[in-house]
This record gives C-alpha cells, sequence and structure tokens, in this order.
C-alpha cells in the first residue's frame, strides 16, 4: 500500500527514497572511505559553525525561512485546502478582526461545515494558538500563512537549540539542519494553515532544552522558557503536552529533593515566580476564551463540536456516541464513514493490533521516511545509553498515551519532535563508530544518508518533470513531509475569486454528488458572514432554500457543483411557483429568472 502511484508513470517518493537508502548503505560497504577527505572538510567547516552556538541555531532558523522564501516563485503560498485549513483561518480572521468569537449566523443551518462550531457562537473548534498565529501572520504581512512559516522555521532552530543541551554542538547542528531539510521546506507543517506542528513542536524543544539546562545552572531564564514551552503546548497540543510534561515534571522535582546544587526555596521561588505567573496567565486566557467561544471557562475546545456531530470518542475506553440528527449528508459521511470506522476497527479483537501498528509506523515514517531508518539497528545501544535513558523514558510515556488515542496523525506528535530527533541522532553517533571488519562503514553509512536527505530535497523541487508522485490530502501518509502546496485547494480559489470579481454580493449554494469526499468541503465563511462578499451555504430542502434566499434578497444566487470537471457555476434554479411575485422573492431571485449565462471555472 506504501508504494501505490497515482498513474503508471508517478513515482513514489518511499520508493525512491528507498531506493537511494538501498545504494548508499550497498556503497557504504564496497567502498567504506569513498570521498572520505572531503567528507571531512565539510565537517570540519561545520563544526566551526557549530561550537558557535548561538549562530548555530540563528542558522537553522534563518535557513528554514529564507529557503522556504525563496521557493515561493516555484511553491507559492499554499491555498486553503481541507477542512483544518479553514477551520483555522476562521479563528485567525476572527482574532484579526480583534475578537474571540463570532455570534451565530442567522441561518447557521445552511453554514454548518466540519471543524467549526455554529452554536452557542461561530468559530473554530480548535485550541486558538495556531489561530493566533495566523493572525499575527495576517496583520504583519497580509498573509496568514506567514504566521506558520515562522512558527515552521522556529522549530528548526528551537530543535538546535533543544539538542545541544543533550548532544555534541556538532550533532546538535545537523539535526537542526535535517529539520530544515525534512520538516521546513515540503512537509504539510509549513504548507498548510493546520500544521500546528510548529507552534507545538517549539513548545516540547523548550521544555526539553529548558530541562537539562535546569538541572546544570538553575537560571531563571531556562525556567522561563520551559513555561513559554508549556504554555504553546497547552494551547496547540495540550493532551500530547502533558504526556511530554509528565516526565520533565517528576524528573525536576526529583532533582529537587535530593540533588546537591539545588536552590534554596527562598532562591527557587524568585526564579520561578515570573514562570508560574505566565502558566496562571495562560491558563485564565484560555478559561476566558472557552467561556466567550463554548459557553463556559471549564468547556475545552473540541468538546462542543464533538458533542454536537461525532459519534467516535477520542480513547479507547470510551463508547460510541448515538448517532446525532445531521442535516447534511456529507457531515454524516465524515463522521460515520472517515471516524467511526477507524473507532470500531480498533475496538474489535482483530482490529486493534494492527490499527495500533499503523499509528506507529504513520509516526515513524513520516519522521525518518526511509533513509533516517538506517541508524535504527543501534536501536539497542540508544536504549541502554544512559546520556539518552531520560528521553527513552519520554518516549515510552508517548507510546502509552498513543495506545489509548483512537486518532494519529503526524502533527499530533509534535511536542515530541525534537525527542525524536535526539534519539535518532544518538543511533546516527553510535552508527558512525561501528566498524565491521576494522572498516569504516557505519560512518560513511551515517554520511551517506545525510547526501540522501539533501538529494530528495533536491528532487522534491524537480516533481513535476520527474513525475513524482506527491499525495492530494496531506496527512494522508509518510509522504506528508514532502506535501504540496502544488495545485490543491485551486478548484475552490479559483470559483471564489470568479465570483470576488463579480458585481454585488454573491450567495454560493453549493451541491455535492452522493460520493463526493467529504474531506473536500467548500461551504467555509469568513467571520462576519452577512457581510462577507460572497457566502457560501449549503443546499438544502426547497423551503430552506427558499428560506435563505429571501433572507439574502439582495444577492445574486449561484448554484456551485464542485464535482463536475470543470467546476459547473449557474444561476441558481428556483422552481415556477417561487418567482411568481419577484417583489416578494427579492431581487436574487428575478436576476436568476431572467437567466443569467451558466459560466466555467476551471480547476
Amino acid at each position: 500500500m506504501l508504494f501505490v502511484t497515482a498513474s503508471d508513470r508517478d513515482i513514489s517518493p518511499m520508493l525512491l527514497e528507498g531506493s537511494l537508502t538501498s545504494v548508499s548503505i550497498a556503497l557504504a560497504f564496497c567502498f567504506p572511505r569513498f570521498a572520505s577527505s572531503g567528507f571531512r572538510k565539510l565537517e570540519n567547516m561545520l563544526m566551526y559553525l557549530a561550537r558557535r552556538r548561538s549562530i548555530a541555531v540563528a542558522v537553522c532558523g534563518l535557513s528554514a525561512l529564507l529557503l522556504r522564501l525563496a521557493l515561493l516563485p516555484i511553491f507559492p503560498i499554499p491555498l486553503p485546502f481541507v477542512p483544518d485549513d479553514f477551520s483555522f483561518l476562521l479563528a485567525a480572521n476572527t482574532f484579526a478582526s480583534g475578537h474571540l468569537t463570532n455570534p451565530t449566523p442567522a441561518m447557521w443551518t445552511h453554514f454548518e461545515t466540519i471543524h467549526i462550531t455554529m452554536r452557542p457562537t461561530y468559530m473554530s473548534m480548535y485550541f486558538p494558538a495556531q489561530g493566533l498565529a495566523l493572525a499575527a501572520g495576517k496583520l504583519a504581512t497580509g498573509q496568514a500563512w506567514f504566521g506558520n512559516l515562522f512558527f515552521s522555521s522556529l522549530l528548526c532552530a528551537a530543535i538546535c537549540w533543544m539538542l545541544q543541551a543533550w548532544l555534541p554542538p556538532g550533532w546538535a547542528l545537523l539535526g537542526g539542519l535535517l529539520a530544515v531539510l525534512r520538516l521546513g521546506l515540503f512537509s504539510y507543517w509549513v504548507n498548510s494553515y493546520f500544521g500546528a506542528g510548529g507552534i507545538a513542536g517549539v513548545g516540547g524543544a523548550l521544555v526539553l532544552g529548558a530541562f537539562p539546562r535546569i538541572k546544570r545552572s538553575p537560571k531563571f531564564i531556562y525556567f522561563l522558557f520551559m513555561a513559554i514551552g508549556m504554555v504553546l503546548m497547552a494551547t496547540s497540543r495540550p493532551y500530547e503536552g502533558i504526556l511530554l510534561c509528565i516526565p520533565v515534571v517528576f524528573a525536576l522535582g526529583y532533582w529537587l529533593l535530593h540533588a546537591e546544587n539545588t536552590p534554596s526555596y527562598r532562591e527557587l521561588i524568585k526564579i520561578i515566580a515570573i514562570p508560574i505567573l505566565l502558566l496562571v496567565a495562560a491558563g485564565s486566557f484560555m478559561a476566558y476564551y472557552d467561556y466567550r467561544a463554548f459557553g463556559h471557562p471549564l468547556t475545552p475546545p473540541y468538546a462542543v463540536d464533538r458533542n454536537t456531530y461525532a459519534m467516535a470518542p477520542y480513547f479507547v475506553w470510551q463508547q460510541a456516541r448515538p448517532a446525532p440528527v445531521y442535516r447534511h449528508a456529507e457531515m454524516r459521511r465524515f463522521y460515520f464513514d472517515n471516524e467511526l470506522d477507524a473507532f470500531s476497527t480498533v475496538h474489535s479483537k482483530s482490529g486493534f493490533l494492527p490499527y495500533t501498528s499503523l499509528k506507529f509506523f504513520t509516526g515513524l515514517f513520516f519522521f525518518a521516511g526511509l533513509a533516517l531508518l538506517t541508524p535504527i539497528f543501534m536501536l539497542r545501544r540508544v536504549l541502554l545509553d544512559q546520556r539518552t535513558r531520560f528521553l527513552v523514558i519520554g518516549l515510552a510515556v508517548l507510546m502509552c498515551g498513543m495506545v489509548i488515542e483512537i486518532f494519529m496523525i503526524p502533527h499530533y506528535l509534535a511536542p515530541f519532535t525534537c525527542l525524536f530527533y535526539a534519539l535518532g541522532l544518538q543511533a546516527m553517533r553510535h552508527m558512525r563508530v561501528w566498524q565491521p571488519a576494522s572498516q569504516p562503514v557505519g560512518r560513511t553509512i551515517v554520511r551517506f544518508t545525510i547526501v540522501t536527505c539533501v538529494l530528495m530535497a533536491g528532487v522534491r523541487l524537480f516533481s513535476d518533470p520527474l513525475k513524482l508522485h506527491i499525495p492530494e490530502w496531506p496527512a494522508s501518509s509518510w509522504s506528508a513531509q514532502w506535501f504540496g502546496p502544488e495545485h490543491f485547494g485551486a478548484p475552490r480559489a479559483n470559483t471564489q475569486a470568479d465570483l470576488e470579481h463579480r458585481p454585488g454580493p454573491q450567495l454560493v449554494i453549493v451541491r455535492y454528488t452522493p460520493s463526493h469526499n467529504p474531506l473536500d468541503e467548500w461551504v467555509y465563511n469568513d467571520p462576519d458572514i452577512d457581510h462577507s462578499k460572497v457566502i457560501w451555504a449549503r443546499e438544502m430542502d426547497p423551503a430552506n432554500n427558499l428560506e435563505l434566499i429571501r433572507y439574502y434578497k439582495d444577492r445574486k444566487v449561484w448554484l456551485v457543483q464542485p464535482d463536475l470537471h470543470p467546476t459547473g457555476i449557474s444561476p441558481y434554479p428556483i422552481p415556477a411557483q417561487d418567482l411568481s411575485n419577484p417583489a416578494q422573492n427579492g431581487p436574487a431571485i428575478a436576476t436568476t429568472a431572467a437567466g443569467l449565462s451558466t459560466s466555467r471555472v476551471n480547476p
């Protein structure tokens, strides 16, 4: 399944990377001293940079930022595509307008859509950190995506900073640069609007980077960084953030009680007072946000939306909820076919182990691909390594937490990103000193592994002429690390642009076919729906449709059918009996009766 391609001519990125990895291993055994002097010179240059720790951190962050900006002529700013994109953009536009949420629109049943709450208020169902980052990007540059780009670049810098506390400086720099290649340029974490991996990943890196620094030198700045990291995780990926913080908090408590170099209680209070106040302030903000958006300070994001629409719970010990009354077939298809099937599989005796294994390999292939899997042969040495023993414990906690969680998409694991890099690099260190038959095979394998990662990034630049198959759905496979932006989302964006350029306000009624993919959702709107240039609505029964058209009587009404190729735009057909009184039904129906010419928007 992992090697299936879109057509006979398309090349699977996994197959290509696997082939390059196999060739590099074979070459390492056949020519263990291949280009040894050249590699040594390059490594010495990088070591010169790595020893300047602050500069190394800045280089990793700026490399991700500047390289992705340089790629904009080839890979432009991505278009919103999946439901999560539009949900986070609703949050971003709401925050950018100076509000925490929006009132429920009058015709809200036509605007119900995936990952959006309509009652008690109209808002994204997600935690607010990603929306705030996108809002900052929009206010600063006019484009929300730059907020995501900033945190993606900051993640590469934070990984390098975290690794400097656990590994020698040269390996820390290597980890940061690998993050640039594997996460900062082509992954869906940067080439989407829901790539909350950046924010949660930075949070995890700050916590795990501050932890050993605090034990060596308990300074205020390190406690502050740890508190900031906890806030970032609590407002983006709180469950996984808690899993990360559990071993950290226990280890810090043990250190405070038993270590000799701990500060006195009076000094400790001075050091941690502001970080604790920061945590309290963040908790207070979340309580207020939950109150404004979801009606109660103790009602977290997700809860209202999941209780309203979802049947499948998040954890294995929970039971499926009764099916709610869905007003729209696409909503039912998403929550029933996409989610409940997975829940049923996990709850079956024959399905639990395969599905749990699939979650494991999904995360493994996203972060490591095939090129970075080679050092896994050193796993036993890593598990017994005292340097990374705490990180191994943290990984064990994560695995326990993931076993009891139903769903898993790679950005769920974002708080542990730097931990994966630390363990992987430690495995590479053990691989580097491996010398079968007294030959430096391991060192050459490590060097060729890095070369493979560089080659794969270069190949991704020429994906079209090379017929490289990029998965359309960004988190559908390990290839999500090579995702987009491509042309994904273009049909809706082109339709939106076409309607934006037509005179007067527009009302779009969307009609899907029964086989429509619910992930390809078109019904998303701005925070202030009534004053939007273009309003997207779901088609319902004739009475409800007529009520909607009468409510927006000053708008031209269009029928959009996304499943036609090319996408169809035509005047919305109103039954003749409803057109008998144009004065009552409004200009929109009169305009439709006049028979506007049908147009097409090419995808």
